[in-house]
């Protein structure tokens, strides 16, 4: 799984049937403290409710058909959790 922060939502009126009914978010890769890196944003399924600005954990590939919301569904990453806190070395870098 990686850390990411939502910055935008994505619509989609036209799509395979398989994808109708999810919610598609653009997350872009963060650091431990919830800052962007450099990395291209992906398109995520949302699982969990995520909303824009908030620091969420999302998998890719085939775990990211491991969800109720995503089994045998044609997508590649999925948010599945929102991230309240991140403790690293005993000392807290990220807080909801």
């Amino acid at each position: 799984m990686v850390l990411g922060l939502v910055v935008g939502t994505v619509v989609s009126t036209r799509k395979e049937q398989e994808l109708t009914s999810l919610k598609f978010l653009l997350v872009k890769p963060c650091d431990v403290s919830g800052q962007p890196t450099s990395a291209q944003p992906v398109v995520a399924v949302d699982a969990v409710g995520a909303g824009v600005g908030e620091v969420v954990m999302y998998a890719s590939g085939s775990s990211a058909r491991q969800t109720v919301v995503t089994k045998d569904r044609p997508v590649d990453a999925t948010i599945m959790a929102i991230v309240d806190a991140v403790e690293q070395d005993g000392q807290l870098r990220y807080q909801k």
